[in-house]
């Protein structure tokens, strides 16, 4: 079967005379007929070729395309559509927060932080607040008065939330200021239309390195997942600078359990950011050998440059290969044709070069017309390998494949592979 390989057709340009004395292993065979390339061609005569365009029919019988689509209503520009025809005027507002601000019949006096009050209805209250209609209902009237105290929070901000209540309107200005303070108060008094407007607002870009151990121990409080998601990321995207704000040194001793977990967060990330590289590495590898796979049938089958089969003209000076790895494959096959040792596992580079070969058979599906050599004397020898041995192979072949895959084809001229 061996002696079949003496007749391969391959030259390769200006090597150095090979002995024959040498030709006593496998490997000779790679390199028997390897002789000086004398003629070349010119690439003026296949350049216009691979550039002329192909007539795929006379331009009368081409139809007109159709018109362009119109404009296609994204996801976006959908959500942002009111899912009602509704539609409150201006003047209606403006005539609930001159209620709320004059306080015209109302019946409940709010009384904040600052000792200061807010005066409001009842009604308006109970239908707009569920939680705030139950307190109402047991609170006992004074001088016609119910007396409600919201302690802890800001005077603005409390008058802030009661406007939202009657007229659902806010100040930007406003709610940039009192947006933590709005955030517990619409979670504690089930507004869920004010929730829903503070966690937009912090998750559009009002998290900064200073709040965000706030605003995240509040998002936990406030039974918001997906804001404390956004704290957790941006805590561990930038813990170091985080680690030396006022909030964090206060988490760690008012919660530690949550400094703990957004340790453990950190090194997890860290972790899978490593695994993520590694695998990108390995990935990058498998990736190179399909190419030097590829590099390989096509110096084999085609020819590039100074090397290839005996029935092809090579030309030296044509422009750049498409093969990445050809160059690389070309130095080493020359190395392979000259080394005096030139034995599986006595030359680091011999080595190689027989692995790639070997690779190559295992990926090949060409049992008799392949034209790289050797490939039927490795296929031979899977036959006589142990099971670790084949168990290797296999696991090799299969990653490679896998990586070709997830990047899609390299080329269509490896019609031997796979």
């Amino acid at each position: 079967m061996i002696q079949r390989y003496s007749e391969k057709k391959f030259n390769l340009m200006a090597p150095p005379a090979i002995d024959s004395a040498w030709l006593s292993s496998p490997s000779e065979l790679f390199c028997k007929s390897l002789n000086v390339c004398v003629k070349e061609a010119s690439p003026a005569d296949i350049l216009p070729v691979l550039e002329a365009p192909i007539p795929f029919a006379s331009n009368n019988t081409i139809p007109k395309p159709p018109p362009l689509p119109s404009k296609i209503c994204t996801r976006t520009e959908y959500s942002k559509r009111p899912r009602e025809c509704s539609f409150v005027p201006k003047e209606t507002k403006d005539t609930w927060d001159r209620l709320l601000k004059e306080g015209y019949g109302a019946d409940v006096c709010i009384i904040t932080n600052e000792k200061s009050c807010v005066l409001a209805h009842s009604n308006v209250l109970s239908i707009a607040s569920p939680v705030l209609g139950n307190v109402i209902r047991i609170l006992k009237v004074k001088h016609g008065m119910r007396y409600i105290k919201i302690p802890g929070v800001p005077h603005g901000a409390v008058y802030a939330f009661i406007r939202f209540l009657y007229s659902s309107c806010y100040e930007e200005e406003e709610l940039q200021k009192f947006v933590l303070h709005l955030l517990v108060l619409s979670h504690s008094y089930s507004i869920p239309s004010l929730k829903r407007v503070c966690i937009c607002s912090l998750e559009q870009g009002w998290l900064t390195k200073d709040n965000v151990i706030d605003v995240l121990q509040l998002a936990r409080n406030c039974d918001a997942p997906r804001l404390a998601l956004i704290c957790v990321r941006m805590v561990v995207k930038n813990f170091k600078s985080i680690s030396s704000t006022e909030g964090r040194r206060a988490m760690k001793c008012a919660n530690p359990a949550l400094e703990q977990e957004l340790v453990e967060s950190v090194v997890e990330a860290d972790t899978r950011k490593q695994e993520r590289k590694r695998k990108m590495e390995e990935k990058k590898v498998y990736l190179q050998l399909y190419g030097a796979m590829e590099a390989l049938l096509h110096i084999c089958k085609d020819g590039c440059r100074t090397i290839g089969p005996r029935d092809k003209v090579l030309n030296g000076n044509q422009g750049t290969c498409n093969f990445p790895a050809c160059k690389g494959l070309e130095t080493l096959v020359r190395h392979f044709s000259n080394c005096e040792t030139r034995v599986p596992g006595g030359c680091v580079h011999c080595k190689r070069m027989w692995q790639l070969i070997e690779l190559h058979s295992r990926m090949c599906n060409e049992l008799d017309s392949c034209k790289v050599p050797l490939c039927r004397h490795f296929k031979g020898k899977m036959q006589r390998q142990s099971k670790k041995d084949e168990t290797k192979w296999r696991l090799l072949v299969s990653k490679v494949i896998a990586a070709k895959n997830a990047v899609g084809s390299f080329s269509c001229q490896s019609s031997g592979l796979f």
